[in-house]
């Protein structure tokens, strides 16, 4: 079992790195699709950000569907849904229909981290959990990194309408696998990181935790805004990154799938180092706060460097203050993605939990993509607006963990008289 749990985290690794590619290949096929269907960088802000609007709504109802049936149903059946509109991405001639497809996309593409998130608690204890989630949540680093010149190569020998068709197949590819080769695990126990504060089991305590009392937690508020600050940057790099290269800094295809990698696999390591540091942390006698959140407040303070990149000409320094902060940004997600785990009330709430922060984090790619877009079309192609805001929201994230955020522990589940929590630092 204890090999058999670093399959599975590749099979999440995998998910994710396809899940990203299919989320991004628009992004990089962004130009051509402007010239073929006539529009400007509005119209095509307002289709990238179709995606999120289902990807951010769904997300909770998504989270309560993983634990309700388990992750190894409703992770393929995500991989699936998301796969078809991917490759229906390439049938489309209008702004409505390549809408219309993002919006199905983000249907589907919306249970992939609740369940990964899901699968990590039920096989991976406290001490492990950071390294484990920046094993999955890797994936959409090399989602990211691989969309570029796959995409890229694609787009240049047969077409942009193909690259929708080819990375639609290859969660084809990934269900079958995951049907092959995955089998439940033995439970580990979900809450296992403090052994002084023992969790009801779920099936005692799961009619006492209801949506209404885990927003009485301010823990969860802060895990939510933080997150929205967090996914405000990253999604800069899924969307807009590619467009950024080409009519600014004038890249070809050729330079966007060679040189536009390097931020994105700076953000690679950087991922499993903050997992690494997070875990080791708390191994070595750190409380999980400290260690969680020390990694998570120093990822987004450097983050902040991506501001620098607006008002420097030199396209190697750009490049460098880029993969500084995606480096950053991945150092911090490492923790922050172990968090639905590290505080969730009983087993069976993790996924909600992970669903909740992620709706949340994902309302950022609504306002990024449009508000990018809207910017550089006022100010005629400048992307300096855009990059100073990302930079203050770094700032305000690390705020957000740091003083919204309280003790990383399981949220306290109502006692039976529906009094609202009174832990010190867990509730609002």
């Amino acid at each position: 079992m204890r090999k058999m749990r670093w399959v599975v985290i590749f099979l999440c690794f995998l998910a994710i790195a396809v899940n990203y590619i299919d989320r991004a290949n628009l992004a990089v096929a962004a130009p051509q699709i402007e010239k073929a269907l006539g529009i400007g960088p509005a119209e095509m802000g307002f289709i990238l950000s179709g995606f999120f609007w289902t990807y951010a709504l769904m997300q909770m109802p998504f989270g309560w569907f993983v634990d309700r049936v388990g992750a190894r149903i409703a992770l393929p059946l995500a991989v699936g849904w998301w796969s078809v509109f991917t490759a229906m991405t390439a049938v489309t001639t209008s702004v409505a229909g390549m809408f219309g497809c993002r919006l199905l996309l983000g249907v589907g593409e919306a249970g992939a981290y609740p369940s990964c998130t899901k699968l990590v608690s039920q096989w991976f204890p406290a001490r492990e959990r950071a390294i484990a989630t920046s094993i999955f949540d890797s994936g959409s680093r090399v989602g990211s990194a691989l969309s570029i010149p796959v995409v890229a190569l694609i787009i240049s020998s047969v077409g942009w309408k193909a690259a929708f068709v080819v990375t639609g197949l290859l969660g084809v590819v990934w269900i079958l696998g995951w049907f092959v080769i995955y089998r439940n695990p033995e439970p580990v126990g979900t809450n296992s990181a403090n052994a002084a504060a023992p969790v009801p089991r779920a099936s005692e305590a799961r009619n006492r935790v209801t949506w209404g009392s885990l927003f009485r937690h301010r823990t969860l508020w802060g895990m939510m805004l933080g997150f929205f600050c967090l996914n405000f940057v990253i999604y800069f790099f899924i969307t807009w990154f590619p467009s950024y290269l080409v009519q600014t800094r004038g890249f070809s295809l050729k330079s966007l799938g060679t040189l536009g990698m390097i931020p994105a696999l700076v953000s690679i390591p950087g991922g499993w180092l903050g997992g690494y540091v997070s875990d080791a942390l708390f191994r070595r006698g750190w409380s999980l706060t400290a260690a969680r959140k020390s990694c998570m407040v120093g990822g987004m303070l450097l983050s902040s460097v991506i501001t620098l990149s607006a008002f420097t000409s030199d396209i190697y320094l750009m490049l460098a203050f880029f993969g500084i902060a995606y480096g950053s940004l991945a150092f911090a997600a490492a923790s922050i993605w172990s968090l639905p785990a590290d505080v969730a009330p009983t087993p069976d709430h993790v996924a909600s939990i992970g669903g909740i922060q992620n709706f949340a984090s994902n309302l950022a790619g609504i306002v990024i993509t449009t508000f990018t877009g809207v910017m550089v079309a006022m100010s005629k192609g400048s992307f300096t607006v855009p990059l100073v805001v990302a930079g203050g929201f770094c700032f305000l994230g690390a705020f957000s963990y740091l003083f919204i955020v309280g003790r990383i522990e399981p949220l306290t589940i109502p006692p039976d008289t529906g009094k609202a929590p009174t832990r010190a630092g867990s509730a609002v």
